[in-house]
């Protein structure tokens, strides 16, 4: 092999990779490949994670594909990949979490709840240049809404 492995090559039959060559490539390239994911993510729990993750993958391709040029490449590149996928579900898992608490919470500190508008013009203002109108709404409405001083100067949209 091109990286140091010295499989045994009867090990390996003609329907692909025995699960002892798998062994003997778990055992010889564990340490290196651990330790390359280390340095890359600073993560021990990650690294070895995605490092038994792959010789997992691997006990499933090899014997059906064939065992690789370069297995402690394969190894090293498949963890690195696994532990990069690790990582990205577990940022979209606290924004998941995050978009859930505010679900569950709308009512949180931060939001309080704003009485009745005492003022018809302003409502009138508020009402008839609210975005959640069609444009086509909005207009008809402008007329009344121009008749009020505030929105001559210069609220929202009744200006266009």
């Amino acid at each position: 092999m091109g990286d140091g492995v010295d499989v045994d090559r009867a090990a390996i039959g003609p329907e692909g990779v025995a699960r002892a060559a798998i062994g003997q490539i778990f055992r010889e390239e564990w340490g290196r490949s651990v330790a390359t994911l280390i340095r890359v993510f600073g993560q021990i729990e990650i690294a070895e994670d995605a490092v038994q993750d792959a010789f997992a993958m691997a006990l499933r391709v090899w014997p059906r594909d064939g065992l690789p040029p370069n297995p402690g490449g394969w190894i090293t590149t498949t963890a690195r990949r696994c532990a990069i996928d690790r990582l990205r579900r577990d940022v979209r898992g606290r924004e998941l979490l995050k978009d859930l608490a505010v679900l569950e919470h709308p009512d949180g500190p931060e939001v309080r709840e704003v009485g009745p508008v005492p003022d018809d013009r302003l409502r009138l203002i508020f009402t008839c240049c609210h975005p959640a109108l069609a444009p086509e709404a909005q207009v008809g409405s402008r007329t009344e809404c121009r008749a009020t001083t505030s929105c001559r100067i210069g609220y929202g949209p009744c200006l266009r």
